[in-house]
C-alpha cells in the first residue's frame, strides 16, 4: 500500500503529540494521493489553521471504488463464513490496537475534546458484535399452501453499498453501518466529509493491513460533487446517509435516478423532559452533557429543548447554569478540557446569528452566553478558533425559531411545563423525532410517557448511548430506517424467495 502523510502543526507547545495524518483517498487498497476532484485545506477549528492539504474523490474516482467494491464483495463472499468472521475479529483487533491513534485523529479532524474521543472503542464493540452474525443463518423455510414444494426465504447482501458519514462522527458512522455491512457480505464505500477525513481514512488502512480483500473498504473524503456521484452511481445498490435534512432530500433526488433504496439518518431537536420527581444532580448532568457540551452542540442527539416541571424549574435552572458555566472551555488535546470549538466559521457566524435572532424576537430569556468566547478564556493561540460560548435560553416558547429549528451549536432552550400531559405535548410538538429524554424516577410515569413520545429512540435517566445490540433511527423528518440491532443488519441485506417445486 501507498501511504502519505502530513504531519500535523497545531502550534507550539501544543500538548497533542505530533502525528501523522494520513490523507489521501483509498480504493482498492492503495491510497491515492491525486484526484479529479480537487484539493482541500483542512481547518483545524481550535486554531482556524490548515493543518494538511487532501484530495477530494470526484466521479472518477467514485466509479474506481465502486469497480475495486465489486471486484472485493465477490472474493470477500468467496469466502467461508468462518474466515470473513475472524478477520472482521481481526479489524476489531487493529482498532483496541490503536486506539489512542483515533482518540488523536478524531481531534484534529474537528477538535472534539480528547474527552469525549471515545469513537473508536464503539468501533471495536460494533465490529465485534456484528462478526458474530456472519455464520449465522439470516433466512427460513416456510411451508406453502396446498403444496409440498420447498418454500425458502434467504437473505442476501446487496454487493456494493455507499456510506456517507457527517463531518462530526465518521467513526461512529464506521461503527454503526461499515461493520453491519461488512458482516451482510457486502463491499463498502465510505465518503467521509471532507471537513473530518482522517480517521476515516485511517480505519479503511486497518482494515486492508488485516487482510480484508482490498477494495472491501474504500474511503473518499469529498464534498458535494462527490457525495452526489456515489448517490447516482448505477453500481451503488444501497446507500445509508446520515446528516442533515435539506441535504437528505438532494441525497433522495439524485437515488431517484437508478431508484437506488437509502436509509437516512437525519437532524434532532430533543425534548430533555425533568419531571418534578427526578434527582435533579443526576438530570442537571445528564442534561448538561446531552445539551450545549458534548461535541459543542454538535450533535443530532443534541438535547436542546429542557422541559422542566414548574415545581423544580428554578431549582433546576439554577444547578443547569452553575454546570454548564463551569465547562472547562479550551485545547482540545487537554484532557481536562470538556468544550471546544465548531466546526468552522461560518458554523460560528450562523450560530450567534440564531442567537441573535432569538433575542430580538424575545424567544425566551438569554441566561448564559450569547458569545464568541474570547482570547482572555482561551489564550492567543486559540482566539482564532471557531469558539461559541455554551448558551442558555430560559423561559423559551416553543412556537418559536429557537425552539423548533435545529441549531447544531451550543445553544439550549429550557421550557416550563406543568402536567405530564403538557410535557407529552410540547415534546411531540415538533417535525424531528430522533431521541427523547426523560427524568423520573416513576416506574410507571417512565413507561407511560415513553410510549407516547414520538421519537426512535428514548433514554430514560441516562444520556444517549448507542449500543450494537438496540436499533437506532428517527421518527417524522428525523429519517428512516435503523442502524443497530438485527434491524441495522437486515439494512444491508435483502430478501429472496426460492420455490422449488417437489413432483
Amino acid at each position: 500500500m501507498v501511504t502519505t502523510t502530513d504531519t500535523a502543526t497545531t502550534g507550539e507547545n501544543d500538548p497533542a503529540v505530533d502525528i501523522s495524518l494520513p490523507r489521501g483517498l483509498l480504493i482498492g487498497g492503495d491510497l491515492l494521493t491525486q484526484s479529479s476532484g480537487g484539493t482541500h485545506g483542512h481547518i483545524y477549528p481550535a486554531t482556524g489553521q490548515v493543518n494538511a492539504t487532501i484530495p477530494l474523490a470526484g466521479a472518477t474516482e467514485i466509479d474506481q471504488a465502486v469497480t475495486a467494491g465489486w471486484e472485493a464483495h465477490r472474493e470477500w463472499m468467496s469466502f467461508p463464513p468462518a474466515r470473513r468472521r475472524e478477520l472482521l475479529f481481526d479489524v476489531a483487533d487493529a482498532v483496541r490496537e490503536n486506539l489512542s491513534q483515533f482518540a488523536q485523529l478524531n481531534t484534529h479532524d474537528y477538535a472534539v475534546p480528547v474527552s469525549y474521543a471515545a469513537t473508536a472503542p464503539l468501533l471495536e464493540e460494533f465490529l465485534r458484535h456484528f462478526a458474530g452474525y456472519v455464520d449465522k443463518p439470516h433466512g427460513a423455510s416456510t411451508p406453502v399452501s396446498g403444496s409440498f414444494d420447498i418454500n425458502l426465504i434467504e437473505r442476501e447482501p446487496y454487493g456494493v453499498v455507499g456510506v456517507i458519514a457527517p463531518w462530526n462522527g465518521s467513526l461512529v458512522v464506521a461503527a454503526a453501518c461499515v461493520a453491519p455491512a461488512l458482516a451482510a457480505g457486502n463491499a463498502v464505500v465510505l465518503k467521509p466529509s471532507e471537513l473530518a477525513p482522517f480517521a476515516a481514512i485511517r480505519f479503511g488502512e486497518l482494515c486492508s493491513e488485516v487482510g480484508l480483500p482490498a477494495g472491501l473498504v474504500n474511503v473518499v473524503p469529498s464534498g458535494p460533487d462527490g457525495g452526489a456521484a456515489l448517490v447516482r452511481h448505477p453500481g451503488i445498490r444501497k446507500i445509508h446517509f446520515t446528516g442533515g435534512t435539506a441535504t437528505a432530500r438532494e441525497v433522495l433526488r439524485e437515488a431517484a435516478t437508478n431508484l437506488t433504496p437509502v436509509v437516512a439518518e437525519l437532524g434532532g431537536k430533543s425534548a430533555d423532559i425533568v419531571f418534578d420527581d427526578a434527582d435533579l444532580d443526576l438530570a442537571t448532568a445528564i442534561s448538561a452533557h446531552q445539551g450545549p457540551l458534548m461535541q459543542s452542540g454538535q450533535s443530532c442527539a443534541c438535547a436542546s429543548r429542557i422541559l422542566v416541571q414548574s415545581s423544580v424549574y428554578d431549582a433546576f435552572v439554577e444547578k443547569f447554569v452553575a454546570t454548564v458555566g463551569a465547562a472547562n472551555i479550551g485545547d482540545p488535546f487537554d484532557p481536562a478540557v470538556s468544550f471546544g470549538p465548531v466546526i468552522s466559521e461560518s458554523a460560528a457566524d450562523r450560530i450567534l446569528g440564531e442567537i441573535d435572532r432569538a433575542v430580538s424576537e424575545r424567544a425566551g430569556e438569554l441566561i448564559l452566553g450569547g458569545n464568541r468566547v474570547g482570547s482572555d478564556r482561551i489564550g492567543d493561540r486559540l482566539a482564532q478558533g471557531y469558539y461559541v460560548e455554551p448558551t442558555v435560553f430560559a423561559a423559551v416558547d416553543n412556537a418559536s425559531r429557537l425552539a423548533r429549528t435545529e441549531t447544531f451549536g451550543p445553544v439550549v432552550s429550557v421550557i416550563r411545563f406543568e402536567t405530564e400531559a403538557d410535557a407529552v405535548r410540547i415534546a411531540n410538538d415538533t417535525s424531528y423525532g430522533l431521541n427523547a429524554f426523560v427524568h423520573t424516577t416513576d416506574l410507571g410515569r417512565t413507561h407511560r410517557v415513553a410510549r407516547q413520545l414520538e421519537a426512535g429512540s428514548v433514554w430514560v435517566n441516562h444520556f444517549s448511548d448507542i449500543s450494537p445490540q438496540g436499533p437506532y433511527g428517527g421518527y417524522k423528518q428525523s429519517g428512516f430506517g435503523r442502524t443497530g440491532g438485527l434491524e441495522g443488519l437486515h439494512e444491508f441485506l435483502q430478501v429472496k424467495n426460492i420455490r422449488i417445486a417437489m413432483r
